[in-house]
């Protein structure tokens, strides 16, 4: 019999859907006053827009306790630095897939980007086994049309395969819209957590 790991909330939606929000506001609810906020950080600001958007969101958890830890990639080195007490939230998926994709050029060897996401998987599975609950947030790109370019359509392969398996793993799975969730898993699980 396998031993019980931590909950898992994965949240998803289009962009500005209102997932992020929401997500911080659920992390807040799990963590009791012995827990540590804890906020995975993937973002890198290689644009002016990018930097105003992690501003925004560093400016909004200002404040309220969190302790930030930029990971943009290599989550096989993430789980020693995440403390014991931890409830975090990873925001986002979708980031973290795309610095993985571009740093060594890793999409164009899907051994190499594969073995990638394995460790990241293996992270979260290290963390959740130690007892640190997880609320993952993630971008909904795979409603386009598929891609022309070969890159994008790896990333978007490679991004519909991870959100299957968020979902599979998650004890709750959540969709955001317009700023309103639809739970598409564990809609009793998340009663008993946030009623």
């Amino acid at each position: 019999m396998e031993p019980a790991v931590a909950p898992l909330i994965f949240i998803t939606g289009g962009v500005r859907s209102g997932k992020s929000h929401f997500a911080e506001a659920l992390t807040k609810q799990l963590c009791e006053l012995t827990h540590q906020l804890v906020y995975i950080a993937t973002g890198v600001a290689f644009d002016d827009e990018m930097a105003r958007r992690i501003a925004h969101h560093q400016q909004l958890r200002a404040g309220e306790g969190w302790q930030t830890i930029e990971h943009p990639t290599n989550f096989s080195t993430l789980p020693p630095h995440i403390p014991d007490n931890a409830v975090v939230l990873w925001d986002c998926a979708t980031t973290w897939l795309g610095n993985e994709c571009y740093d060594d050029n890793a999409w164009q060897d899907q051994a190499k980007l594969q073995a990638r996401i394995e460790a990241m998987k293996e992270a979260l599975w290290t963390l959740r086994k130690r007892g640190i609950p997880l609320v993952i947030v993630s971008n909904e790109m795979l409603d386009s049309p598929v891609p022309h370019y070969d890159e994008t359509r790896v990333y978007t392969q490679m991004l519909g395969e991870l959100h299957q398996w968020f979902v599979a793993e998650a004890t709750i799975a959540i969709e955001m819209e317009y700023g309103y969730k639809k739970i598409w898993k564990g809609a009793d699980v998340f009663e008993n957590y946030f009623s």
